[in-house]
């Protein structure tokens, strides 16, 4: 069985689950959807697949989940998270209609994690550190916030401290130079499956191109190594992707957010 393959298979199987959301503070099932409640106001969909429904049942179960939302004053945005191998006839139509945005694909990459490890060294003048405090905390979600482009949100930040007050497993990760935070990231071990994931990198746009972003890749890496983890997932930007393909990871579909706001 061709890597891709094998991969997209225990992407399905052992992501597409609970294991997808550890941090969610609700899960309501709505035929194959997953609807789930996030902490700061933030909806979310997900699914192990469509079950076969065609373009007419879609489109009554994008009414029904954004109705499902709608009921609860304290979501005041949704992400519908669909995927490029998926069959959904009618999905993109009926999320539009219904008021959701389409955001900017990804592509999903899958590898060895211990190829990640030795990504590259940490620059000179740059430290990488893991983070726990509070201050720290809200320190690194802003300065994510400012890579993306994005205005700062503190529920970001509160929803990442109740996250650690939990204990689900996240480890967040900063690059500093000159004691300032300019590039960041989470780890998201997946309890039982093979799999961690790296979310959320973010690099201020004056300090891109250094190694930094890939240093901070591979001290995510031998963290989740060292926890017993053997793949990795990330779903990935033009400007991340090369750096994974270089370390053996590999494309397997895409992912596209679709999203909408009170």
């Amino acid at each position: 069985m061709p890597d891709t393959t094998r991969y997209l298979q225990a992407y399905d199987d052992q992501l597409r689950t609970d294991a997808e959301t550890p941090s969610a503070i609700g899960v309501t099932m709505l035929g194959p959807l997953r609807l789930v409640t996030f902490a700061g106001g933030r909806g979310f969909v997900t699914y192990r697949d469509l079950g076969g429904s065609d373009a007419e049942s879609i489109r009554g179960l994008v009414g029904e989940a954004l109705e499902h939302f709608r009921a609860d004053p304290e979501i005041d945005r949704v992400e519908w998270k669909s995927r490029g191998h998926d069959h959904a006839p009618g999905l993109h139509d009926a999320l539009v209609a219904h008021g959701f945005t389409p955001g900017e694909p990804e592509s999903i990459m899958i590898g060895p994690l211990a190829a990640l490890c030795e990504v590259g060294d940490v620059p000179a003048g740059v430290t990488v550190r893991r983070v726990t405090t509070e201050a720290d905390v809200r320190a690194m979600s802003a300065m994510v916030d400012e890579a993306f482009g994005e205005a700062v949100d503190a529920r970001q930040a509160d929803a990442l401290l109740s996250r650690l007050a939990r204990d689900d497993g996240m480890e967040l990760w900063v690059a500093e130079v000159d004691g300032r935070m300019v590039s960041g990231g989470r780890l998201e071990p997946v309890p039982g499956t093979d799999f961690v994931g790296i979310w959320g990198g973010a690099t201020l746009e004056a300090y891109r191109h250094r190694g930094i972003y890939r240093a901070l890749t591979a001290a995510r890496a031998r963290s989740a190594v060292a926890l017993g983890k053997t793949l990795v997932h990330s779903d990935s930007t033009d400007d991340s992707r090369p750096i994974l393909e270089r370390s053996g990871l590999v494309k397997v579909s895409t992912t596209t957010p679709y999203d909408w706001t009170r």
